[in-house]
């Protein structure tokens, strides 16, 4: 381990948020950044238990923008990024029951002028792509046919292998235990191996990351964990589900997709909780199920093989919180991802590394995601 104490940068977590952060530092040529993670291991909490899926439609306009702003760095990645594809375009399908369906209908022209690859689809079309799901249960659909699985392992790792090479050291299992605040300034962090110094300290740390800024003194930002929940179990006898799209449906609160010849069911839920290690919910699944077996009852399961949840940290208005704190400078937000960290990384690392080096970025409206919008006067 370096003897090194001080740093330009100094991100406290691992997961997409840092390491994207990082790599686009590196990019900038910013190489003196201290990766710092209380895990003993990658990827441990949120990013490691994601469902690995772009899903470039979502009913927050920002959210969608910064969406579609970063889908290409999955599907044409920079020459030399990665050692393998970064994403499988297999497609996601939303399904919509009246009223819902004539909205989107309504609104569709729009989306695709936004940049939103969607096309419309008949309950005729659906179920020539996903023959199991009861036909009395939805009007129609809207399928974003470049969207699919992500390669969340590769992504991460590959932000990372490029930011190392960049400059940028890494120490696991070092938990900030506090901030240094010296003449209203975040000088650096505390840890069971003493004081680590920097310029600049990020707050990277997922589910963790409101606990962060509270420790530091940093502006009262409302960063709220919600634990989410998905099972896997084999599809019937007989049943093959080969590259089947992603198929989501927020009038059952569910969506499911194949996974390694299996199929992976999320319930939704969006349960409030404090940071923690997230375990799954009998209940929650059961219910989940239930609804299951209404949208397909063919493929409801008998038994589950694997069920784990992982923690969502959304800010008040659900969008990510990016840029330095306005009352305590040298404390810098990138939290509040929500369940959309690893499609939305290309962008917002690249908007967060613009703001460190440069001040500002033409990436995006950083006011959209700036700290200071929810301070009052």
């Amino acid at each position: 381990m370096s003897e090194r104490r001080e740093f330009e940068v100094i991100v406290i977590g691992t997961g997409i948020a840092g390491a994207s952060l990082a790599y686009f530092l590196a990019q900038h040529g910013c190489g003196d950044v201290l990766l710092l993670e209380r895990e003993a291991q990658l990827a441990y909490h949120s990013t490691g238990r994601s469902a690995a899926t772009l899903s470039s439609a979502d009913s927050n306009p920002t959210l969608q923008a910064i969406k579609i702003a970063s889908a290409p760095f999955f599907r044409e990645p920079v020459p030399g990024f990665a050692e393998s594809p970064l994403l499988r375009e297999t497609g996601v399908i939303a399904l919509y029951p009246e009223p819902a369906w004539s909205r989107v209908r309504a609104a569709a022209p729009a989306m695709q002028a936004s940049g939103l690859g969607c096309t419309l689809l008949s309950v005729d079309e659906v179920l020539t792509r996903v023959p199991f799901v009861d036909p009395t249960q939805f009007a129609g659909a809207m399928l974003i046919a470049r969207d699919g699985r992500l390669d969340v392992h590769e992504i991460l790792s590959s932000y990372l292998r490029h930011a190392r090479a960049g400059g940028a050291q890494q120490r696991l299992g070092l938990a900030v235990e506090g901030l240094i605040v010296e003449g209203g300034r975040c000088r650096g962090v505390r840890t069971a191996a003493g004081e680590l110094r920097a310029r600049l300290v990020v707050d990277a740390a997922g589910a963790w990351a409101g606990t962060i800024a509270q420790l530091a003194g940093a502006s009262p930002i409302a960063l709220v964990p919600h634990r989410r929940t998905i099972v896997t179990f084999a599809p019937p006898p007989g049943v093959t589900i080969g590259d089947w799209p992603m198929v989501a449906s927020d009038a059952q609160s569910l969506y499911f997709v194949p996974e390694a010849g299996d199929l992976l069911l999320s319930p939704m839920d969006e349960d409030p909780m404090a940071p923690c290690d997230a375990t799954p919910d009998a209940t929650v699944i059961a219910a989940g199920l239930e609804r299951f077996a209404r949208l397909a009852p063919a493929l409801a399961p008998r038994a589950l093989k694997r069920r784990w949840s992982g923690l969502r940290t959304f800010s008040p208005d659900r969008v990510h919180v990016v840029g330095e704190d306005p009352q305590l400078p040298g404390f810098f937000w990138l939290g509040g991802q929500g369940g959309c960290g690893i499609e939305t990384s290309p962008l917002i690392g690249r908007v967060a590394a613009d703001l460190i080096v440069h001040g500002h970025s033409d990436a995006f409206d950083t006011a959209l995601l700036s700290p200071a919008r929810f301070l009052t006067a």
